[in-house]
């Protein structure tokens, strides 16, 4: 299960959040220990390049942040990113370096890398998207099983164990997700990997291919 670890799937330098995948296999591994490492790491950050805003809230001096967007901590804004109109972020969450996340996008207990845009009517919830990572419009990162089970990643058919409730989806660097596409709780995206809009995605899709509509994955050229 080489292709589901974390260094298959992220480069780590291209997030502040470095030190939380340290120790960690697997990337969903870290979902529980986020609001105590925002905690953590938001005390040692630079007052020069950080403004402290609230409770556990820090926004870097240089991001942008709509007056219309909801903040909750424990809360990282890195350098340079865009929080737009009507955002709400609910907690747990880091905002990488140049992030965008847009008009009435959600997060909650999420990692984004250095360059990621969820920038319209996204739910990103319990999951991380790597490095320039981008989702379109109406992206729905779906965290919780409607029986409420313990989330399995299906990887080529066998089912992995995860032991946790809530699980979003987990985007390789440069994945690419089309509007409107629903990605089920342990969805996981190889690098490069582009989905097509509309798309409903459940399992392992592979690094660098493409994911059709009806569920065809080929490879890309």
């Amino acid at each position: 299960m080489t292709e589901l670890k974390i260094t298959s799937l992220f480069n780590l330098d291209e997030t502040i959040a470095k030190e939380l995948f340290e120790g960690f296999t697997y990337p969903w591994e870290v979902l529980p220990h986020i609001s105590e490492f925002i905690k953590k790491l938001g005390a040692t950050l630079s007052e020069e390049k950080f403004d402290k805003i609230g409770e556990d809230i820090w926004v870097a001096k240089s991001a942008k942040v709509a007056p219309t967007a909801a903040l909750n901590g424990p809360l990282i804004i890195d350098e340079n990113a865009e929080i737009r109109h009507c955002a709400f972020i609910r907690g747990s969450a880091i905002v990488g370096k140049g992030a965008v996340v847009g008009n009435s996008t959600e997060l909650k207990n999420c990692v984004l890398f250095n360059g990621v845009q969820a920038p319209h009517y996204n739910y990103v919830g319990d999951s991380i998207y790597g490095y320039k990572a981008h989702t379109g419009a109406g992206v729905i990162a779906s965290n919780l099983k409607s029986d409420k089970s313990l989330v399995t990643i299906n990887f080529r058919g066998e089912k992995v164990e995860t032991g946790i409730k809530k699980i979003g989806a987990i985007v390789g660097d440069f994945g690419d997700i089309g509007c409107n596409t629903v990605m089920n709780p342990g969805t996981v995206i190889g690098r490069n990997t582009s989905v097509y809009p509309l798309s409903f995605v459940r399992s392992y899709v592979e690094e660098g291919s493409i994911y059709k509509k009806q569920g065809e994955v080929v490879k890309r050229r």
